[in-house]
This record gives structure tokens, C-alpha cells and sequence, in this order.
């Protein structure tokens, strides 16, 4: 099965009992480690509160449905570890509705090549606005990338 296809049976799978639970599909990714396969669900709180997380008995709860849904259903021909965790403190910001969320929140922005002599800047998170990852520095200057040039975009963590 396509990786396209499986991510979205699993959003088909997991949509209604993840909204019964407060909860929303973050991403998904199945890939292949030395011989074997993951499918790594990552989990988030379903309200706009961008401080509220995700617990390990909520990741357990998941992991045991969709657990017993893969088996009942059987879409994935090969074997693979199922693993659901919170996208972390860290998150990658992926689709565009995670960057409308994290708006006003500190980021770091990873470019494949660098620009000015550098590959990672930091700043708040304007938005992702015309396809480009916007962001002001220290400084209140406004910087934009093209998705195309972003590597990554993560929230920074700051302690």
C-alpha cells in the first residue's frame, strides 16, 4: 500500500474516535528502518489551546484502538511496529493549518541552503503566507522563505 494511502486510512480509522476523545491526527508516517517498518501516529489536543498536551494514557488509549482496528481490517500487507506519540514540545509544523495554530509562537525555520551564510534562522511565527514560511527576528525584521527552500520548521523550545 502507498504511503499517501495509508495515512489516510488511518485518518479514516482513528477520525471519529479521536474527536470523541478531544483528540486530532497530527501526522503519520510509515517508513522503513533497517528491516523493519513503522507506522508512527502522532496525536495532538484538539482545542486551539496550544499549551495543552497530550498524555501517555491518551497515546495507550489510541495505540489500543488503532491496534485492534489494523488487525480487524488488515490494510497493511507487510509487518510494522505501531507507535502513537504527541508530536513533541519541538513539533515540526507540517500542514498549513499547524502553522496557522503556532501563529505568535517561537520557531525555528531549517533551510536546505543557506541564506546571508545561514541555514537556520529563529523567530516568531508570522504564518505561512503566498507558499512562504514567514517569521520576524530578535530585531522585529520581517523574513520570508519559499516552502520550497524549508527543510523543517519547528517550535523552539525555550526553557
Amino acid at each position: 500500500m502507498a504511503k499517501k494511502k495509508i495515512n489516510e486510512t488511518i485518518a479514516e480509522i482513528a477520525e471519529a474516535f479521536l474527536k470523541n476523545e478531544g483528540l486530532e491526527l497530527y501526522n503519520v508516517e510509515f517508513v522503513k528502518e533497517g528491516k523493519d517498518w513503522f507506522l508512527r501516529v502522532y496525536i495532538d489536543k484538539l482545542s486551539d489551546d496550544t499549551e495543552e498536551y497530550v498524555s501517555t494514557d491518551e497515546c495507550e488509549k489510541v495505540s489500543r484502538f488503532l491496534s485492534n482496528e489494523l488487525d480487524r481490517l488488515d490494510p497493511i500487507e507487510q509487518n510494522y511496529y505501531l507507535e502513537v506519540s504527541s508530536p513533541g514540545m519541538d513539533r515540526q509544523l507540517i500542514e498549513p493549518k499547524h502553522y496557522a495554530k503556532y501563529a505568535g509562537k517561537l520557531v525555528e525555520v531549517k533551510l536546505y541552503r543557506g541564506v546571508n551564510g545561514k541555514k537556520l534562522y529563529e523567530g516568531v511565527l508570522v504564518g505561512l503566507i503566498d507558499n512562504k514560511v514567514v517569521i520576524k527576528d530578535e530585531n522585529e525584521n520581517e523574513l520570508a522563505f519559499d516552502v520550497d527552500q524549508v527543510a523543517k520548521t519547528n517550535l523552539a523550545v525555550v526553557f
